[in-house]
């Protein structure tokens, strides 16, 4: 499986972006998606994750009520709606996929991840 996120971008306080990440190649019959994002200096920490069937999601509390994470219709896409920023949510921003329908929260539990994106938050 191939991930491919996109959307990252420089924008203000308080403005909004739009993550994407897309699977390609070989496709099991259900996994969970997730990003996590790692600022300079720091661990790479989980942000949010979606079940296969987009039934269930898990939010770090640092994004709780800003960040909504989706499925596409076909499932093989992950999105994440990411407003009221702010800037301590600069950093990359990676998509991953785990071969199971439900979520975790730990980047251990994810076989595949994607390139990352960066997203930087001006004050």
């Amino acid at each position: 499986v191939q991930l491919q996120a996109s959307g990252g971008g420089l924008v203000q306080a308080g403005g909004s972006l739009r993550l994407s990440c897309a699977a390609s190649g070989r496709t099991f019959s259900s996994y969970a998606m997730g990003w996590f994002r790692q600022a300079p200096g720091k661990e790479r920490e989980f942000v949010a994750a979606i079940t296969w069937g987009g039934g269930s999601t898990r939010y770090a509390d640092s994004v709780k009520g800003r960040f909504i994470i989706s499925r596409g219709n076909t499932k093989n896409t992950a999105y994440l709606q990411m407003n009221s920023l702010k800037p301590e949510d600069t950093a990359v921003y990676y998509c991953a996929a785990r071969t199971s329908r439900n979520v975790v929260t730990t980047s251990a539990g994810y076989d595949y991840w994607g390139q990352g994106t960066q997203v930087t938050v001006s004050s």
